[in-house]
């Protein structure tokens, strides 16, 4: 497989990956949960949502053809506290998520040369694509610490247990070992 397919391929999984995290985490809050901040300076997990998800909408549509900064983009609106109801939140997280991920899984790897901008700037498509990947895994890592704090005790782990990482170790080493 060439170095391009292999990228891309690997992408897609990061992406799904911190996605994943963000669901699993998600899926234990209540409408309550996710309007919870410690203070007037930090977000909720609704604000960090519709951020993304605007985020998301103006980067990745028409990802190779415009600036990823869309006009029709008010950032300073997304940190307004406006989204109360975690299914409205959820249509907010899914739909953004679908603009990404059909972005990256219409690329082909001659696109990876390409240069697109944001803001102006530009940028080869590699270098915006991991930028995203890193915007996304930061908010997604304040959405799951945000989330444990809320759950406490009640909080289900979504990597391996306290406790459990030699057990874990040798399960895993088990598997690739049947794999072969």
């Amino acid at each position: 497989m060439a170095f391009e397919q292999e990228y891309l391929t690997v992408i897609q999984r990061r992406f799904y990956s911190v996605r994943k995290l963000g669901d699993d985490t998600l899926l234990q809050l209540s409408d309550e949960d996710i309007q919870w901040r410690l203070n007037e300076q930090s977000n909720s997990i609704s604000v960090i949502v519709k951020h993304m998800y605007e985020n998301m909408l103006s980067r990745w549509t028409d990802f190779l053809i415009t600036d990823g900064e869309k006009t029709t983009r008010n950032r300073d609106e997304e940190f307004n506290d406006t989204v109360t109801m975690k299914k409205e939140m959820h249509s907010l997280w899914e739909e953004g998520w679908s603009v990404v991920l059909n972005a990256l899984e219409a690329l082909e790897p001659a696109d990876l040369g390409k240069t697109i901008t944001i803001r102006g700037e530009a940028h080869s498509v590699i270098d915006a694509i991991e930028r995203q990947l890193a915007h996304y895994a930061y908010h997604v890592g304040q959405i799951v610490y945000i989330g444990k704090q809320i759950k406490g005790r009640d909080w289900k782990t979504l990597s391996i247990p306290i406790g459990k990482s030699q057990e874990y170790l040798e399960d895993m080493l088990k598997k690739h070992a049947s794999d072969k």
